[in-house]
């Protein structure tokens, strides 16, 4: 199950259109609005160096967020849209979503790997190589995974891990339709820089 989702704080804007739009941005706020769920939509402002730092947090749009406001109940929403200037690309205009339990949405979801100490190619030097530290999943949003976990037990150099190696949650599922790569166990570096001058001396020998 999903850990802690992020709140995301917004304020209610009074009027609508581009007359109230234009007075929240003089207001260094940034306006946006909230749809969808069976609820009218609610017209929003959000302060201005908040979102940015969001934003600049990364993978806002695919994100699960707790939107809270004051005198409204908290929904769950996601970003369906951010509206920026066409010479700066700073946000002018946030679109959000509200999700019911049963909504289905992309996001980026941590792997982590478990059991470092027991895996045969690190302790002979090896190295993990981690190709997907996130993985885009399509997910229930009431039964968002907080992460995946693979086990390293008995792994050997040359190994590779594949997402169809990863058990998935019920009901989840990769948004790419083939068995891609997550990482893999590479040989280490002293082995593979002497395994490159052996060919090395080989071909010259060949000559």
């Amino acid at each position: 199950m999903a850990g802690e989702i992020p709140d995301l704080l917004a304020e209610v804007r009074t009027g609508t259109g581009k007359g109230a739009a234009r007075q929240a941005r003089r207001e260094h706020k940034v306006p946006g609005i909230v749809y969808g769920g069976g609820s009218d939509p609610l017209p929003l402002n959000f302060n201005y160096h908040y979102l940015i730092k969001q934003l600049k947090a990364g993978r806002f749009l695919s994100t699960l967020f707790n939107l809270k406001v004051e005198g409204q109940e908290d929904v769950r929403v996601i970003c369906r849209g951010i509206q920026r200037h066409v010479v700066n690309g700073l946000p002018e205009h946030v679109d959000l979503m509200r999700l019911r339990r049963t909504s289905r949405i992309n996001l980026f979801i941590p792997v982590e790997f478990i059991n470092h100490e027991k895996c045969v190619g690190l302790k002979r030097g090896g190295m993990l190589a981690v190709v997907r530290p996130e993985v885009e999943l399509n997910v229930l949003a009431g039964e968002i995974p907080e992460k995946l976990v693979f086990d390293l037990d008995g792994l050997k150099i040359g190994d590779t891990i594949t997402i169809s190696a990863i058990d998935l949650p019920a009901g989840t599922k990769p948004t790419i339709d083939r068995d891609f790569v997550i990482a893999n166990i590479s040989a280490p570096r002293a082995l593979v820089a002497s395994d490159n001058e052996e060919g090395a001396e080989e071909e010259a020998a060949e000559e």
